[in-house]
């Protein structure tokens, strides 16, 4: 039964041009064994899901992608903190964090998204690799700045944008418009007015922003829309009870 439902997965293929020992994957919704609110391939643990199910859509995606065995899954808090991976034994044990990155071949960096943009970074030598979850918060805050920060050269770094609410989704206060142009004024190119104190924002804009100002110029992705695209992928503003996908990548 695994095997043919494996078929039936959907994952998209980071169109950038990676290294190629770089491999990189991003899951939708469709395939899986989850059902009612979840229905599909629904990765994640925390969302009131059966675990079995969850378990087995987690051995699909990994047989579907021939991902190594070492993917260590992110207790995500909306912040800044960047996990190095491989973790110590005794090291970080509740894995509190919105980003990973390693140096170390076949160590899978994974991060789960449900709207909030997920990141994929590596090198251009594809020693170095990371995957972060840019939530407007950790995107205000620094999340991009904190993960780039750790590769040895930014302007050797390309980034590729994976499946997140887009432009004409994310509704917002006045108070998400304000915190980002108190950090970059250029961040009022990526608000639309609404209405009173009502803003539409692009998240894919602002993280462009963002790389640009560390020194990545290499960006690629930023084409779906995770609200509207309502057969392909879970949306937490559109169901509020809904699975994750899950943005992964390691190299070889």
């Amino acid at each position: 039964m695994s095997d043919n439902l494996s078929t039936k997965l959907h994952v998209i293929h980071p169109n950038w041009p990676a290294p190629k020992n770089v491999r990189a994957y991003s899951s939708t919704r469709i395939g899986g064994v989850s059902d009612n609110e979840y229905k599909g391939l629904n990765l994640g643990a925390h969302v009131g899901d059966d675990f079995y199910r969850v378990a087995s859509n987690r051995r699909l995606f990994q047989q579907h992608t021939d991902m190594p065995n070492t993917l260590v899954w992110l207790n995500q808090i909306h912040g800044t903190k960047v996990l190095e991976l491989p973790l110590l034994q005794d090291e970080n044990l509740d894995n509190k964090a919105d980003a990973s990155i390693t140096y170390k071949e076949n160590q899978v960096c994974a991060i789960l998204t449900a709207d909030c943009l997920p990141i994929l970074l590596t090198n251009d030598d594809g020693t170095q690799v990371a995957a972060l979850h840019a939530g407007w918060r950790g995107l205000c805050d620094g999340v991009i700045e904190q993960t780039v920060g750790k590769f040895e050269e930014a302007e050797n770094v390309m980034a590729w944008l994976g499946p997140a609410i887009g432009a004409m989704s994310f509704e917002v206060g006045g108070e998400v418009r304000a915190a980002f142009l108190e950090r970059d004024s250029k961040a009022v190119e990526a608000f639309t007015a609404l209405g009173e104190d009502k803003w539409l924002g692009d998240l894919y804009l602002l993280a462009r922003q963002r790389l640009s100002l560390m020194g990545v110029n290499q960006i690629y992705g930023g084409d779906h829309c995770t609200f509207t695209e309502r057969d392909k992928f879970y949306s937490y503003r559109r169901d509020g009870i809904t699975g994750r996908m899950a943005s992964v990548i390691w190299f070889e």
